[in-house]
């Protein structure tokens, strides 16, 4: 959860430096910084409600807030990351392997060494899905999430079965 923290902090550094300073577009600027100052409010206040809605195990709630989360800042990885979280707590797989699918698909190049972790946990998770339905995938999936986290023992493990 403190990636997510984090990550937000980055979102919102980010729409602080893009401010503009011309002097012929100051009205729509500030108009614009107005918007996008109620825009991060916004995402830190979801951000702190869906953390404490997991933390108190209210995992629908905590799905239905990354959702606007999502909705607000849709390019935020760590969101999607903490939805597949809440799906898989509250044991629907299905949801939680999409949810993983987007993290992985969002996470920008420049955000992957501080996400090293978390990709490897969200491609252990979708090779654990495939592993019946499709082993080569979940062949390929293992293989990324040891390239992430190699110290993660259940994905040592599930490599080995894979590979055998």
């Amino acid at each position: 959860m403190k990636t997510a923290f984090l990550g937000l902090a980055f979102v919102t550094a980010g729409f602080a430096t893009a401010q503009s300073t011309d002097s012929a577009n100051n009205a729509t600027t500030k108009t614009g910084q107005n918007q996008v100052q109620a825009t991060t409010q916004d995402a830190e206040a979801l951000v702190k409600q869906a953390t404490e809605y997991q933390n108190a195990q209210n995992w629908q709630a905590a799905v239905e807030t990354w959702n606007k989360v999502s909705a607000l800042l849709p390019d935020w990885a760590p969101a999607y990351y903490s939805k597949g979280y809440a799906y898989q707590s509250a044991k629907d797989n299905e949801s939680a392997k999409a949810a993983y699918e987007k993290y992985v698909a969002t996470v920008k190049p420049e955000e992957i060494e501080a996400n090293k972790q978390t990709l490897g946990y969200a491609y252990f998770f979708l090779a654990f899905s495939e592993q019946q339905a499709n082993p080569e995938k979940a062949k390929q999936y293992i293989t990324k999430s040891l390239q992430y986290d190699p110290s993660n023992q259940e994905a040592v493990k599930l490599n080995q079965i894979l590979n055998s």
